[in-house]
């Protein structure tokens, strides 16, 4: 990261707010020449919006993942597909009858329990926020808190953003041979150094999976040492390369915007203008071959009126 500063850029373009933390908090002398920055991640915007409500940020930031076409498409779609791949790449395992329990339903969770859902697991979501949970409810999934779904888990998947989610307390009640992975945030998501703590040995069985073998002699099985399974992993492949192109342009058309921009922009977290959201989703349809249904002058004029009523 510090080679990348050395550059002297003028914009930059963040995965996790490591970047702009760093050039804040060890590389202060290159803020005054920065125009602004772009993030792409979840983890990194609710960073950048906890500098710019104390007043540390310095330049404007454009959340690029909390546009639309991010968050429905490279969030749910592409975070999906590239977690269970990962998964069953590193494992070889079968998802379909699988007790799946996904820690978090937003746009990644939600994604990760529809697919897996689709090959045929058996998926139970685990939430805080109560419309989030009611959602899941709604989308017809078993909603409970993680103290009750530890006993019938085969594969965890964590995608909260947050913290020792999975804990020694749920570690204890696992089943033998149950398997932990993270798709939300950093290795933290799982308390590896509990877990390192409940076993008397571990060792690498596969490539990217590790056992663990606990003192009440079970067995768990960590992937990609609790790094994102769909990234970290040495046969991890990605998001496929049909929603990548679409947060690429996300990037560089928002990179280009505070080319033009950035000097008119207050130093905090901005939305992607709706005009840019709008003409990649556009583009997108394009390359697919994909036609839009357009308005009629009647139907213009309809929804533009006030004077219409029912």
């Amino acid at each position: 990261i510090h080679r990348v500063i050395d550059h002297r850029p003028d914009i930059l373009v963040d995965d996790g707010g490591d970047l702009i933390s760093m050039v804040h908090t060890k590389r202060p002398e290159k803020v005054q020449k920065i125009i602004g920055a772009c993030e792409e991640t979840t983890t990194g915007v609710n960073r950048l919006r906890a500098m710019a409500a104390e007043g540390a940020l310095k330049f404007p930031v454009i959340a690029v993942n909390d546009t639309p076409v991010k968050r429905f498409f490279d969030n749910r779609f592409g975070t999906a597909e590239s977690t269970l791949q990962g998964i069953m790449t590193a494992t070889n395992t079968l998802i379909a009858g699988k007790q799946i329990v996904v820690i978090g339903y937003g746009f990644v969770g939600r994604g990760i329990a529809s697919r897996a859902k689709g090959m045929g697991a058996i998926v139970t979501v685990v939430e805080t926020d109560p419309i989030r949970a009611l959602e899941a409810t709604m989308d017809g999934f078993r909603v409970t808190e993680l103290s009750e779904a530890t006993k019938s888990g085969d594969i965890f998947i964590t995608a909260t953003g947050s913290i020792s989610v999975i804990r020694k307390e749920h570690m204890t009640k696992m089943k033998d041979g149950a398997i932990l992975c993270n798709s939300g945030h950093f290795n933290v998501e799982i308390d590896i150094p509990a877990l390192s703590k409940l076993s008397v040995r571990k060792r690498e069985i596969l490539e990217d999976v590790m056992e663990f073998k606990l003192k009440n002699g079970k067995r768990l099985y960590l992937l990609a040492e609790g790094r994102l399974v769909n990234l970290a992993g040495k046969r991890s492949l990605g998001h496929p390369m049909e929603i990548m192109d679409m947060s690429f342009a996300l990037q560089a058309l928002s990179v280009t915007y505070l080319a033009k921009h950035g000097g008119e922009l207050e130093p905090e977290v901005h939305d992607v203008p709706e005009d840019i959201d709008r003409k990649v989703a556009e583009l997108k349809l394009r390359s697919l071959g994909i036609k839009l249904e357009k308005h009629t002058p009647e139907q213009l004029r309809y929804v533009k009126s006030w004077l219409a009523g029912t």
